[in-house]
């Protein structure tokens, strides 16, 4: 996985180099590489023979999608993974594997606190993520967890990414919801849940995913949100939540209360990082454009299906 994550990672730099013509400075800001790496990318590009007249590789369409997805929404950087073809769970896995080896690129080296989302696909990274070893990785959860253990919690997610790389986790102690507002600014009070806030608003990449505001959404068949809760947010306009917030298809904070009873980062924590967004699936497309409306987004990791869907506008 490791070398497969290495070619990848020389199959892009040559792409944006190349056939986007970027400079290496800009092919460095686009991957969040050192421009030594990139000129290290490129010449391995060159000495496998993969740069010619054209570049010689199999997901030619996905980075046509990546380019035009970019454009459109104004982001740094977009990763498109090839559609399975076999559903929602399958592209999950797609975008996983990709986001761990994004994932892998950016912290090979080097003392890096990472801020980690909850829900399935951010898990799927964690369960895809083999090779990367680092001792000075620091895996923060941007929010607060449920009160049993799940493969989708922040919580959960942190603990594997930690053990896997050899890094350590910082996870936030709180519930995902508190049950008001007072509460949630109480609990914001306490010195070990300030200190877990303060590491992950200093994260310098979050990984964070996106869901939906429905009866079907992971938020309400785990039992987070009642259905009086889900009703009133279909109220407020909200179609989207992410880190414990909630946005109406505009990309604005919803007006509802459970913004306020989230102990999470903020908006304007999410704007300070370089923030990674996981999506999959063509059933989110309403929601991830919601959160790409949002404006904080920098770079996106998407299926075939969700990309081709979000730039034919069937989320609008």
């Amino acid at each position: 996985m490791a070398v497969r994550a290495e070619r990848d990672d020389v199959i892009q730099a040559a792409w944006l180099y190349h056939i986007g013509q970027m400079s290496q400075e800009e092919v460095s800001r686009r991957m969040g590489l050192s421009r030594f790496k990139v000129l290290r990318l490129l010449a391995e590009a060159r000495e496998q023979g993969l740069v010619r007249i054209s570049i010689e590789h199999g997901s030619a369409a996905t980075l046509l999608l990546a380019g035009r997805l970019s454009e459109r929404f104004g982001l740094t950087e977009v990763l498109v993974a090839p559609d399975p073809g076999e559903g929602d769970e399958a592209a999950r896995r797609a975008v996983g594997q990709l986001a761990a080896g994004y994932l892998t690129r950016v912290a090979r080296e080097g003392s890096l606190t990472v801020g980690v989302g909850w829900g399935r696909t951010v898990a799927a990274m964690s369960d895809a993520l083999t090779g990367l070893r680092n001792p000075d990785l620091c895996f923060v959860s941007l929010m607060g967890s449920m009160t049993r253990t799940s493969a989708t919690s922040p919580f959960d997610v942190c603990v594997r990414l930690a053990a896997l790389t050899g890094g350590r986790a910082v996870f936030l102690p709180a519930p995902f919801l508190a049950d008001s507002a007072e509460d949630a600014a109480m609990i914001l009070r306490q010195r070990m849940v300030r200190e877990a806030v303060d590491a992950a608003q200093g994260a310098a990449h979050m990984f964070i995913s996106v869901g939906e505001c429905t009866a079907e959404s992971l938020l309400q068949t785990s039992g987070v949100l009642t259905k009086d809760e889900v009703a009133a947010l279909g109220a407020a306009g909200a179609v989207a939540d992410t880190t414990g917030k909630f946005f109406r298809a505009d990309g604005a904070l919803a007006e509802t209360d459970l913004n306020a009873r989230s102990p999470s980062i903020g908006v304007a924590d999410l704007r300070r990082s370089d923030v990674v967004l996981l999506s999959a699936g063509v059933g989110k497309a309403r929601a991830t454009q919601a959160v790409l409306r949002a404006g904080f987004v920098d770079r996106l990791i998407v299926d075939e299906a969700l990309a081709v869907a979000l730039l034919e506008g069937d989320a609008a």
